[in-house]
């Protein structure tokens, strides 16, 4: 069988990959799923690589995934702690940049709270980038290892009806979602308040809703974001308790959906205000714990496609 060719150098959001370069992530990232579930979880695909893990935004999750994906995969793992680094004496991200790639790493993931600022530094640097989330732009491994999730657990992704539901003006989260399951034939909805919701987002080939019992009915996955208050300027929602009676999943709003519809979260929840705990917790139905397993797994998926081909790259010069 011919090896599949990915034929990009960096991972820097969902936008411009085809169904079959997100479906050969997919399949890499099943294959590590068994691998991490035995009791040996390490080989040697990367030995001798170095990965970066640069954050210039706080992330338990993602930084310690791609931390655990590396290490599982033999890669030497260095995470810069950006708020004690030359940032902070006033260092440009060009600057910061052009100092990464003199150590020679083979991988840079980065998280940063501007958006654009992945796409800059990854065209000051040799090595590939991985884009962690940036501003409110994309987040293209979330929406990867939740396509994972999905396809996993209903062995598809095209025809699915997928409500994406909550706070999508800010979410990267919820942009890498819509492009990836559009382009996999996925019908996806918004569900939020008019405040909460991008201009003009219909022309992003979803459909819109501000009610939440209209917008789950019959689909197949219910999608939470959080509330993002920390880039909120102003005031979005009258009260976190207004917005849960009106757009918190629960049991009473969840019927309205497919009896076997599932329940989703990229983390982290803020229980009571998007989402129930009795919900989140749901054994059957909530694949909230399964998201972060096939995590580590699609980072695996990731660092092993991009750094594959490294050595026939040209540097920068």
């Amino acid at each position: 069988m011919q090896e599949y060719s990915f034929g990009h150098r960096h991972l820097l959001g969902i936008e411009g990959l085809t169904p079959d370069d997100i479906n050969h992530v997919l399949d890499v990232a099943d294959g590590y799923v068994d691998m991490n579930r035995q009791a040996e979880k390490k080989n040697a695909e990367l030995r001798g690589r170095t990965l970066i893990n640069c954050f210039f935004e706080n992330s338990t999750r993602t930084r310690t995934s791609f931390e655990v994906a590396g290490k599982r995969l033999g890669a030497d793992v260095i995470n810069m702690a950006v708020q004690a680094s030359s940032m902070r004496k006033g260092e440009t991200l060009i600057d910061t940049a052009m100092t990464l790639n003199a150590m020679h790493p083979d991988v840079l993931v980065v998280r940063h709270p501007e958006s654009g600022a992945v796409q800059l530094l990854s065209e000051k640097v040799d090595c590939a980038v991985i884009n962690a989330g940036d501003g409110s732009h994309e987040h293209p491994t979330q929406a990867l290892l939740d396509a994972l999730t999905i396809r996993r657990r209903k062995h598809r992704l095209g025809g699915l009806t997928v409500a994406i539901c909550g706070d999508v003006l800010h979410s990267r989260v919820a942009r890498s979602n819509i492009a990836l399951l559009t382009v996999m034939g996925a019908r996806v909805r918004v569900v939020a308040p008019r405040t909460l919701l991008p201009t003009a987002i219909e022309r992003l080939g979803v459909e819109v809703f501000h009610d939440m019992e209209a917008g789950l009915k019959d689909v197949d996955i219910v999608m939470m974001l959080r509330l993002q208050i920390e880039r909120m300027h102003g005031s979005f929602v009258p009260s976190t308790r207004e917005y849960f009676h009106f757009f918190g999943l629960d049991y009473d709003k969840l019927k309205r959906a497919k009896p076997d519809a599932l329940i989703m979260h990229p983390g982290p929840m803020n229980r009571g205000v998007e989402i129930g705990s009795e919900v989140a917790d749901d054994i059957d139905r909530s694949l909230i714990r399964h998201q972060v397993e096939m995590g580590v797994a699609v980072r695996m998926a990731c660092l092993q496609i991009l750094t594959r081909d490294i050595s026939n790259r040209p540097p920068l010069q």
